[in-house]
C-alpha cells in the first residue's frame, strides 16, 4: 500500500513539473478581439503602450508554432514598424507594440490553418541604443532598457553618487521616443537661449525620492544622464590641510570649509579671513574680510561660499613679548643664519 501512494505522489510531481515547464516554455494567450494586426500604430490603445517593452524598426521577432515546425519564421521589424509571416501577404503592424500583442496577432493569423496553434514570440532588442549614465555616479553604465525605468532608477543601477557629486543631474534626450504619444510630455525641445542643439533638463538628486514626475522623469533609450561634480572652494593659509572643497547639494558654510581642512593652525590670523570671490559674469575677485572668531562665538552670521570662492587664511603677526620668548628658547633664528654663507673650496 505504502508502495501504491509513493509511486501516484511520483507521478503527480512529475506530471506538474511537466505542465509548468509546458507553460514557461511557451505562452498562450487565448484569442481575442484587437485592432487589426495590419493597422497603424495609431489604433492601439495609449493604456497597452504603458508596460512592456515596445517593438521598433530594426528589431528581430523569431517565431515557433509548438508541432509544427513549416510555420516558424524569422522577420526584421521593417522601417514602416512591420513584419512578415508565412503564407500571407500582408504585413504585421508591430511598431510600439509589446511581444504579448504580437503573440496574439500571430496566433490569430496562423488559427486560419491551424487548431488552437500554440506559439512562442521572441524579440531581439536592436532599434534601441543604450541608456547612458556618466560623471560622479560609483559605475559608469550602458543600459539596455528592457521595461519601464526612472531617472530614480537609473542612477541606483549605476551605484548612487559618488561623494564628489553635487547634487545637480542632466539629462539629455537626444532624439524623442519612438513611442512618443503615449505622452507628449516625454518629447523635449532644445532652450536655444543657451545654444544647445540637444534638448535637456536639470534635476537634483534630492528630489529624485520625492515621487513626483516632474521630479523623477521617465527615462528613454538614447538618454544621457551626467551627475555633475560639485563646484569647488579653495582653502589656502593657515590650515591643516590646503585644497579644493566640493560645495555639495546641501551647500558649504565657511566653518564646514575650515572644518573639512582639518581647522587652522596656531599662527592662524582668525580674526580676518578673507574671502576671494568672483565678480558677475568677470574674472576679478572682489573680496571679503570675515572675522572668524565671531562666528564660532555665533556673535556673527555663517558665510555660505559659492563656488570658486578662494578662502585665504592668513598667519598672524607675532607680538613683541611672543618675539622676545623665540630669542630667549633659540627658536627664532636670525636674519645672519638664514644667509646662505659664500665660501671658496
Amino acid at each position: 500500500m505504502k508502495v501504491k501512494v509513493l509511486l501516484f505522489f511520483v507521478f503527480a510531481l512529475c506530471f506538474s513539473q511537466f505542465a509548468f515547464s509546458q507553460q514557461t516554455k511557451v505562452e498562450v494567450m487565448p484569442t481575442k478581439t484587437l485592432p487589426n494586426p495590419i493597422s497603424s500604430p495609431d489604433a492601439i490603445s495609449s493604456e497597452t503602450k504603458k508596460s512592456g517593452y515596445l517593438i521598433a524598426p530594426g528589431d528581430i521577432i523569431t517565431t515557433k508554432v509548438l508541432g509544427e515546425p513549416q510555420f516558424d519564421f524569422v522577420a526584421t521589424v521593417d522601417e514602416d514598424g512591420r513584419f512578415q509571416v508565412p503564407f500571407f501577404t500582408q504585413g504585421v503592424m508591430a511598431k510600439c507594440r509589446t511581444e504579448r500583442e504580437i503573440r496574439t496577432d500571430v496566433t490569430q493569423l496562423l488559427s486560419k490553418y491551424l487548431k488552437s496553434p500554440e506559439i512562442g514570440v521572441n524579440v531581439e532588442r536592436r532599434s534601441r541604443p543604450p541608456v547612458v549614465v556618466a560623471g560622479e555616479t560609483r559605475k559608469q553604465l550602458e543600459v539596455d532598457l528592457r521595461r519601464r525605468a526612472t531617472l530614480l532608477d537609473m542612477i541606483t543601477l549605476a551605484g548612487g553618487p559618488t561623494k564628489e557629486a553635487g547634487g545637480l543631474i542632466q539629462v539629455f534626450r537626444p532624439n524623442p521616443p519612438m513611442c512618443n504619444d503615449r505622452d507628449a510630455a516625454t518629447v523635449w525641445t532644445a532652450d536655444n537661449s543657451d545654444g544647445a542643439d540637444v534638448p535637456m533638463r536639470l534635476y537634483t538628486y534630492s528630489n529624485l525620492k520625492s515621487g513626483k514626475e516632474e521630479s523623477n522623469p521617465e527615462i528613454f533609450s538614447g538618454d544621457l544622464i551626467i551627475v555633475r561634480k560639485a563646484p569647488p572652494v579653495y582653502v589656502i593659509g593657515e590650515v591643516l590641510r590646503l585644497g579644493e572643497i566640493p560645495i555639495t547639494e546641501s551647500g558649504l558654510s565657511l566653518t564646514e570649509a575650515i572644518a573639512q581642512s582639518g581647522g587652522v593652525s596656531r599662527e592662524a590670523k582668525t580674526k580676518n579671513i578673507t574671502i576671494r570671490r568672483l565678480k558677475d559674469n568677470s574674472k576679478e575677485r572682489e573680496l571679503i574680510a570675515v572675522n572668524y572668531d565671531l562666528i564660532k562665538k555665533g556673535k556673527q552670521k555663517d558665510i555660505a561660499l559659492q563656488a570658486d570662492d578662494i578662502i585665504e587664511v592668513d598667519k598672524a603677526k607675532k607680538s613683541i613679548g611672543q618675539t622676545i620668548l623665540e630669542i630667549a628658547t633659540g627658536t627664532l633664528r636670525s636674519t645672519a643664519n638664514m644667509i646662505p654663507q659664500r665660501i671658496a673650496y
